[in-house]
C-alpha cells in the first residue's frame, strides 16, 4: 500500500466517471461531495472537483481536468479536523496532515521549493485542505472522515502499547475526569460527539484531553469552595 499523497486518475466510463475502487478486496464508496476545491501543501486551491470518501481512502478528482486527481489512504492521514478560523486559513475547510514514506523533517526551504515548483512532488506533501463550496457540509464531511478512519486502525507492532486512534466523547471526558489521576481511557464507538481525531502519536489528542481534565478539576474545586462557604454561613447563623 502506497504511503502519503499520490496522483489518482483511474476513472470509470472512459475516464469521465467515478473513481475505480478495489471492490474485489472490499473497498466501498461511502460519501460523494461535489464542488470541493483542494489545496495541496502551501499551494492555492485547485479548481472545484468532486470528493469521494471510501472505506479505505480519500479521493479528489478535478471536474475540469480529467487527468488530475489526488488520493490518500486513511492509514496515511495522521490527523483531520474542521478549520473555520480565518486567521488559520481564509476559507472553512477540512484540514488534514499526511504521513510521508520517509516522514523526516526537512529543511523549510526545500519544502517550499517542492510545493511551489511547477512539478509537484507529492512525496513531500504533509498537509492538504478540502474546501467545500457549501461550508455547511463541513460537519458531515468530518463525521464521515471519523467513521472511515475508525475502519482503518493503525497497525500495532509487537511490543507497542495499544493507544492509537483516540476519539473521546464529551460524556466520557466528564465521567473519566472525576475518577482520579490513574485513568484507563476507553474508545468511543460513536463518533457523533467527537471533539477531535488523531490517528497516531500526536500531541493534539493529549492536549485536548489535558485541557478537558483541568477544566473539570477547576469546576470541581469551585463547587467545593462554594459548599464550604455555605457551611460556614450556616454555622455563623446558628
Amino acid at each position: 500500500m502506497a504511503v502519503g499523497l499520490r496522483h489518482f486518475t483511474a476513472r470509470a466510463g472512459n475516464g469521465s466517471g467515478e473513481p475505480i475502487l478495489d471492490t474485489d478486496n472490499g473497498e466501498e464508496l461511502v460519501h460523494v461531495q461535489p464542488s470541493v476545491s483542494v489545496a495541496v501543501g502551501d499551494r492555492a486551491p485547485e479548481s472545484p472537483g468532486t470528493l469521494y470518501i471510501t472505506t479505505r481512502q480519500v479521493i479528489w478528482l478535478s471536474e475540469l481536468d480529467r487527468e488530475k486527481g489526488y488520493a490518500v489512504y486513511f492509514l496515511s492521514l495522521s490527523l483531520h479536523a474542521v478549520s473555520r478560523d480565518p486567521e488559520a486559513y481564509p476559507s472553512p475547510c477540512i484540514y488534514t496532515q499526511i504521513e510521508t514514506e520517509a516522514d523526516e523533517v526537512e529543511d523549510e526551504s526545500e519544502d517550499s521549493d517542492s510545493e511551489c515548483s511547477e512539478v509537484l512532488d507529492l512525496s513531500k506533501i504533509r498537509e492538504m485542505r478540502f474546501i467545500p463550496s457549501d461550508a455547511n457540509q463541513l460537519d458531515t464531511l468530518f463525521q464521515v472522515f471519523c467513521e472511515c478512519a475508525e475502519l482503518n486502525p493503525e497497525p500495532i507492532e509487537e511490543g507497542e502499547e495499544e493507544g492509537h486512534n483516540w476519539i473521546f466523547s464529551a460524556d466520557q471526558l466528564e465521567d473519566e475526569a472525576g475518577a482520579g489521576d490513574d485513568v484507563e481511557w476507553h474508545f468511543s464507538q460513536n463518533p457523533t460527539n467527537t471533539i477531535g481525531h488523531s490517528n497516531g502519536h500526536h500531541d493534539l489528542a493529549s492536549s485536548v484531553l489535558e485541557l478537558q481534565i483541568n477544566d473539570q478539576r477547576f469546576e470541581d474545586a469551585e463547587e467545593m469552595e462554594q459548599d464550604s462557604d455555605t457551611g460556614h454561613h450556616h454555622q455563623s447563623q446558628q
